[in-house]
């Protein structure tokens, strides 16, 4: 019998929202592949469970259909943190847990290796959360890394594009011929067989590899400077600069200039502007000419409006962080720092305030809520152009979401 691991969500996911509302934590990309796709990379023989918050129970288990969502059974589990940043080191301090026994970095549990006996003493009736401190277990501290806030997975994106591309890329690569097309560095450059590379593109791998997926196009005239990634059926508009420590995810079309920074998937940023430095989910649109400053004129460190606080990232980029469904149109444009909720769609001159809620319609002038029933009938639409239907789970999702966030005021900063 193949023994179980669960990567389950915490408090903390709070401090990753936006990105967060409409997903779990694990399910976010950096690199080439999601913090869960990671996790299975180093337990390929295990059988997955997923445990996640109660209002993304129902879309996770649509989404995840082979799989247990919150079922957890009779049997011994290694729970892992979805918030976890694993490598082949921190995979090995999991492995020789001995039941009963956990892992933590300063306070937050990284991993615990739970036996069936004592899974009942983890669960609070109270609380949607595991709660590992109910009963005392043995405790081992690790450096291992927890991400935190959306900043720290821009950060650390290049870093994971060479991690993961060393992780899939095993075999020495024979690129295919592709007529008027320039490499630098063919060595670290992946192009999958029935990718398209249109004439007089340039693949620069001199400071970091660059993985291109299935079905993929790369317009003429682009170039793609790694670290990179770009991920199946996604097209890269002509003209196009897609500089280093930059992820792309699936069936995205982008364009323009984007630097180290993580489209999700089924995301467009496919005309001019710049696109520095930050996080868009899924479902995202941004106008022709959208452009986002990722540094402050005095050249400081960013600071980030957190559940109405300002947090200090500590790091002078940081771009846009936008949730999953929202749109902008031509011209706009974004602050240093500045988040975007899900569902908004922003316009009008000058740059919007630096926290824009959830379910907000408009920009600089005015900021008014955006009716539930109009966003359903959009992401109908959006999803019906890619041949995708909304599900029931996933409205009822949304339509949460719009219930929790209502509460949220304009902070202007």
């Amino acid at each position: 019998m193949k023994k179980s691991i669960c990567v389950f969500e915490d408090e903390k996911f709070e401090n990753l929202l936006p990105l967060v509302f409409l997903r779990p934590v694990y399910d976010l990309r950096c690199g080439i592949l999601t913090l869960r796709e990671k996790v299975m990379h180093n337990f390929p023989s295990y059988r997955l469970i997923l445990h996640t918050r109660k209002v993304l129970h129902n879309a996770v288990q649509e989404r995840n259909p082979k799989l247990n969502v919150n079922n957890f059974g009779d049997e011994d589990i290694l729970f892992i943190n979805g918030r976890l940043l694993i490598d082949k080191t921190v995979a090995k301090e999991i492995k020789k847990l001995e039941p009963n026994e956990i892992l933590k970095c300063d306070n937050d549990i990284v991993a615990a290796n739970i036996s069936n006996s004592s899974l009942k003493t983890i669960f609070d009736e109270t609380s949607e959360f595991l709660h590992f401190e109910n009963a005392e277990f043995t405790e081992k501290q690790t450096t291992a890394r927890l991400f935190v806030y959306p900043w720290d997975l821009v950060n650390e994106n290049g870093k994971q594009i060479r991690a993961d591309y060393s992780l899939l890329v095993r075999e020495e690569i024979i690129l295919k011929k592709f007529p008027l097309v320039e490499y630098t560095n063919k060595k670290e450059i992946f192009v999958a067989k029935d990718a398209k590379l249109d004439p007089f593109v340039h693949l620069d791998a001199s400071q970091g590899p660059i993985y291109i997926s299935r079905n993929v196009q790369v317009m003429s005239h682009s170039l793609i400077q790694g670290p990179a990634f770009i991920g199946e059926d996604s097209v890269v508009k002509a003209h196009s600069a897609i500089y280093h420590d930059t992820s792309v995810g699936e069936v995205c079309k982008v364009g323009g200039e984007i630097e180290a920074s993580i489209i999700h998937s089924h995301s467009n940023k496919q005309h001019e502007g710049f696109l520095g430095h930050a996080y868009l989910g899924s479902w995202v649109n941004l106008g022709a000419s959208t452009n986002n400053s990722d540094l402050k004129n005095n050249y400081g460190s960013v600071s980030v409006l957190i559940k109405g606080k300002n947090v200090a990232t500590n790091s002078q980029f940081v771009g846009l962080i936008m949730g999953d469904h929202s749109k902008t149109a031509i011209n706009t444009m974004f602050n240093t720092g500045t988040i975007a909720g899900v569902s908004c769609n922003i316009f009008g001159a000058g740059f919007p305030a630096r926290y824009i809620p959830s379910f907000s319609w408009g920009g600089t002038d005015f900021l008014r809520n955006y009716d539930i029933e109009k966003c359903i009938e959009v992401a109908r639409v959006v999803l019906s152009r890619r041949k995708l239907q909304l599900t029931l789970a996933e409205e009822q999702l949304l339509r949460a979401v719009y219930e929790d966030t209502k509460h949220e005021k304009v902070k202007k900063s």
